[in-house]
């Protein structure tokens, strides 16, 4: 199954290539654009962020800038695109760089059809899952920018794994105080535990 309003983004030095794997994407149903060398890619991928499930198809030898140094960049940049490498060399070493990097798939030309879009497919979906993640890790963010100043102390007591009544005496307040702020804060950040309050700061932690 295509995944419906997706874009694969082809890097390759090979007009014909580049040809030949547009025509056939856009005949399956993908969105695409295609660039003769990295740089062009990253290029536009610093002016022009992506609202739809995207993902890179590239190769790995290129004049100039490589696959992988190409890959080095787009890791440096936020929400990079998840990568299917293609080459016409089989290059162990490579691939097993490519991969450890995270690289979703090492193609080899001329390649089965049905294989690339299977690796184009599990691109997609990390892209998809990627997205969700940062969606919810901004939306815990936001949450917990809510808390006031002592509410977040409070909270960060809570997770040293303090009780109401240390976390008073660390305050210099009244353990009924602490009460209140926590329940005020629960109350904010809509959860009931202390387990709860402990995911909702892993997840904001990856905003």
């Amino acid at each position: 199954m295509i995944t419906p309003n997706a874009k694969v983004l082809v890097v390759d030095d090979d007009a014909g290539f580049r040809t030949s794997i547009d025509r056939f994407l856009r005949s399956v149903g993908y969105a695409v654009e295609t660039f003769d060398s990295p740089a062009k890619l990253l290029d536009r991928a610093d002016r022009k962020p992506d609202d739809i499930p995207t993902c890179v198809l590239l190769d790995l030898r290129m004049p100039g800038m490589s696959g992988l140094e190409a890959q080095n960049e787009l890791m440096r940049r936020r929400d990079a695109p998840p990568i299917v490498f293609v080459t016409a060399h089989g290059d162990v070493p490579a691939s097993v760089q490519a991969m450890k990097k995270g690289a979703v798939d090492f193609l080899e030309k001329p390649f089965d059809e049905q294989r690339v879009l299977e690796a184009i497919e599990r691109a997609l979906g990390k892209n998809v899952q990627d997205r969700s993640a940062r969606v919810a890790a901004q939306q815990a963010r936001a949450r917990l920018d809510r808390l006031t100043a002592r509410e977040r102390q409070v909270c960060d007591y809570l997770m040293a794994g303090l009780i109401n009544k240390q976390i008073a005496a660390e305050l210099g307040i009244a353990e009924s105080t602490v009460k209140v702020h926590r329940s005020r804060m629960m109350e904010k950040l809509g959860i009931g535990s202390v387990v709860a309050l402990m995911r909702l700061r892993d997840q904001a932690a990856q905003a």
